[in-house]
């Protein structure tokens, strides 16, 4: 409260100002006009309408891995915080039960996972007029269980829990982003989620015609949608944050480049996460390059980004040891089908595709190839909801897995229930589970509640 009025106070006391004289005047027309009857000392009352209820459509497996900003912003707005101060605070939570139907490492076992998010972005331009400034916090909670290493994946069917601690309390980001150039140059300082700007086929795709938009282009749950599994072992992302610069480049609206250095001691094993910055040689650069367009004479979307990253330092995995390595990665999208259901005038189809290798004896999966299709809007009239399938293969490190790929198949559906709430059944089978040479395949069930707030 005490913040609100020192930012407001001015503001009120200028609508005062104002309110005082349109009285003044009102006052003197009414004595002007001799009003004395009872209808014309009524005040009128209008009741200004009410707001739209908060709305959501199709959203990632994991929006806190690959959307900038986490939720919709309903829990500032409830608690009385304006649009046009330039502040929002809302987030995320997300609830999952996961079954091994059959195979696997565990047959049988089941476990749960929750992650609450909690956001704060500061638009400072806004705010206090700082023009190009942006500031964003988050804190994750999170609480969890052997998901993956009960189906004996290396990969990750489940993207929402990785290597232990499985129950975390931390900070997620912390950063300052200043605008140099607008809507061209940007750069971002502190603490924050490298898969926002790199490798994220899930990126949604924006035009001037908001029918036309495509929201996240999966809702697969599996680790590599949210960072190309080539990368896994070295990446940061959800929920080991990277410290360090990220530039953002967009000379036009159809073609961007990224840059990003960050500390790479997430290569060596350390969970960023739950650790500080630590700037001791170990690093971890990468860069983007996108492009987007509209194909045909329905004007499809389609997107293309191509990448190239390097880690620095000594790194040791099952008794080998390399001093740096590096790679490279490549992911597109394109709508391929509009209007496909009458009844949801943006029912649209869409197709993605990702691929990546390294160089690295130390990382655990040295090729990565993915591909999916996802539809919005084809059941009746349920226009928020959404399904779609996935395969995946990954060539694994053969110093330290016997089998030579991990294969997966996942498919799902995203039903809207009501407002910013998604309720996603998901059926995942991995053929040949990596960790032992001997499991046999696992058929896997997940159950994911996801709340915006």
């Amino acid at each position: 409260m005490a913040l609100n009025g020192f930012f407001t106070g001015p503001r009120r006391s200028l609508r005062c100002v104002r309110r005082a004289f349109a009285a003044a005047v009102l006052g003197t027309g009414v004595l002007l006009a001799g009003a004395g009857s009872a209808a014309a000392q009524d005040a009128v009352r209008v009741t200004p309408a009410p707001p739209p209820p908060e709305r959501a459509v199709a959203v990632s497996g994991n929006p806190a891995s690959s959307d900038f900003s986490t939720g919709t912003g309903w829990l500032g707005r409830t608690l009385g915080l304006k649009e046009e101060w330039g502040v929002k605070l809302g987030g995320m939570w997300l609830a999952d039960t996961n079954v091994v139907v059959a195979g696997g490492a565990q047959p049988g076992a089941w476990s749960n996972n929750s992650a609450l998010v909690l956001g704060l972005d500061v638009d400072a331009e806004k705010l206090v007029g700082w023009r190009g400034a942006k500031f964003g916090f988050e804190f994750l909670q999170f609480n969890g269980g052997d998901t993956n290493e009960q189906a004996g994946s290396i990969t990750g069917y489940n993207g929402i829990v990785g290597l232990p601690p499985l129950n975390r309390t931390e900070l997620l980001e912390a950063w300052y982003l200043q605008e140099m150039v607008k809507d061209v140059l940007s750069m971002r300082i502190g603490r924050s989620l490298p898969t926002y700007d790199f490798g994220n086929v899930l990126r949604p795709v924006h035009l001037d015609d908001a029918d036309q938009n495509i929201p996240a282009v999966s809702g697969l749950l599996w680790s590599p949608i949210f960072v190309n599994a080539s990368m896994i072992g070295a990446m940061m992302g959800y929920y080991n944050p990277g410290n360090g610069v990220t530039v953002n480049f967009t000379p036009t609206k159809n073609f961007y480049v990224n840059f990003g250095f960050y500390d790479g001691n997430r290569a060596r094993g350390i969970q960023t996460g739950v650790a500080p910055p630590m700037f001791n040689g170990y690093w971890f650069n990468i860069a983007e390059a996108g492009v987007n367009w509209l194909l045909g004479e329905g004007k499809h979307p389609g997107q293309f980004a191509v990448g190239l990253w390097r880690q620095t330092g000594v790194m040791t995995f099952h008794g080998d040891t390399e001093d740096g390595t590096g790679g490279f990665y490549a992911f597109g999208s394109q709508r391929v089908a509009y209007g496909v259901n009458p009844a949801v005038r943006n029912s649209s189809i869409s197709v993605f595709y990702q691929v990546g290798a390294n160089s690295s004896v130390t990382l655990p999966i040295s090729q990565y190839y993915g591909a999916g299709v996802t539809a919005f809007g084809l059941i009746g009239n349920r226009a928020s909801d959404s399904f779609g399938i996935g395969a995946s293969v990954s060539r694994m490190n053969p110093s330290a897995f016997q089998r030579p790929t991990e294969l997966m198949f996942q498919a799902y559906y995203q039903a809207h229930l009501f407002a910013t709430t998604f309720l996603q059944p998901t059926v995942t089978y991995i053929p040949t589970p990596a960790l032992s040479p001997d499991l046999p395949g696992a058929l896997t069930t997940t159950l994911r509640l996801t709340l915006l707030f």
